[in-house]
């Protein structure tokens, strides 16, 4: 008895352990469904992908005007430290030419200053024999005292005017120094000044580059938006003219007859109805940023093939899975099941345009055909449609 109570408790354990695994499994299965319910938003058409990329073309152009105006002010603080430059060089040129005119009135008073130790000395040696004579010999070769005292007067006159000519060429030598001391000075401040703008200026330069090549960047974005636009836009017209008209380049469509007994159906009860829509030209995902999602037969859902397939299998046959666009469904049929002639139950392929279109045949009237279809103004919208086929 103990042995099956243990048993007992032991089963339901494990029922009640598979219990939580079913309800997990339940859960699970119910996040994913919603996640895929989650994905039935909008609808992102060819002509949404060209109104995103006007709105990024208006912000580019937007942002390259901004940065126009800003190149505007770099430029015109650019041309006032230029000006600054050329005042302040303007400058260190006069200060420069004061110099080196100081330097020559230096050179100018040390030549005179030469000039003329060297006419005292010559006339100092003329009174003197060689410069030699003592004030004994001078006073006895005076013929009296009186001469004596003139020498005397004059030799001291002579090295009194040389030693006045020397002091005064001496001061004037340290006024030029002086002078040219602060004109170095002067300098110095003005090209400490003239590197600092220069710095500034290179600066502005530097953003104004940085700016210009922003402006570059802006424009080959447009531009290339540009380009994608108008091949999105010829897509959009080729695709549409061949899904309204029906003609092909050989002059009629092609129809695909699976086999089995055809059944009638409500296209009302295809699945993926409210599902998101989506024309990137990249495969449909979970996992992207489109709102589309891949269907349960390998095409992208509210696309004209992804109805196509459900049609076949709402009408009773096996659905053609992973067939790719609309042109390419003539190719991957087996050739036994495509013809050139329609009859109720048909997928009708169209492959004009850059995807080709594929239609349910609903009822054939002579060179008519009545259809029914996703798609056909590549809006992700469901529609019925007399067709011309040949």
């Amino acid at each position: 008895m103990l042995k099956k109570n243990t048993l007992h408790r032991y089963t339901s354990s494990i029922a009640r352990g598979s219990y939580r695994i079913l309800l997990v499994v339940v859960a699970f299965l119910f996040l994913v469904s919603s996640i895929s319910v989650t994905r039935i938003v909008q609808a992102q058409s060819l002509e949404d992908q060209v109104q995103a990329l006007q709105q990024e073309n208006r912000s580019n152009k937007a942002a390259v005007k901004n940065l126009v105006a800003t190149a505007t002010s770099y430029q015109n603080a650019i041309s006032q430290l230029q000006a600054q430059i050329d005042q302040l060089q303007g400058q260190i040129n006069q200060q420069e030419a004061q110099k080196s005119l100081l330097e020559q009135q230096i050179q100018q008073q040390q030549a005179e200053l030469d000039r003329q130790r060297k006419v005292l000395g010559e006339n100092i040696k003329a009174m003197y024999v060689n410069g030699d004579m003592t004030t004994i010999e001078m006073l006895a070769t005076s013929k009296d005292l009186s001469e004596f005292v003139d020498k005397e007067t004059y030799r001291n006159a002579v090295q009194h005017k040389i030693q006045e000519t020397m002091a005064k060429i001496a001061k004037l030598q340290n006024e030029l120094n002086a002078k040219k001391k602060q004109i170095e000075v002067l300098l110095a401040s003005l090209q400490s000044q003239r590197s600092v703008v220069d710095a500034s200026r290179a600066e502005q330069a530097r953003l104004l580059s940085m700016n210009q090549q922003q402006q570059a960047e802006f424009n080959d974005r447009t531009k290339n938006n540009q380009a994608k636009i108008e091949e999105l836009n010829r897509q959009i017209a080729a695709q549409r003219a061949a899904n309204s008209s029906g003609i092909v380049p050989d002059g009629g469509m092609y129809f695909i007859r699976f086999p089995g007994a055809v059944h009638a159906f409500n296209p009302g009860n295809y699945p993926y109805k409210n599902a998101g829509f989506s024309m990137q030209l990249a495969p449909c995902s979970f996992y992207d940023s489109y709102p589309d999602s891949p269907d349960g037969w390998g095409y992208c859902t509210r696309q004209c093939v992804s109805y196509a397939a459900w049609a076949v299998g709402a009408s009773g046959r096996s659905i053609p899975i992973n067939y790719g666009n609309a042109k390419d469904w003539v190719g991957r049929a087996p050739a036994s099941y495509v013809f050139r002639t329609p009859q109720p139950g048909d997928i009708a392929i169209s492959t004009a345009g850059t995807w080709g279109h594929a239609m349910y045949v609903e009822a054939v009237d002579g060179n008519r055909i009545y259809v029914s279809q996703y798609n056909q103004q590549l809006t992700g919208q469901f529609s019925y449609q007399w067709r011309v086929w040949r």
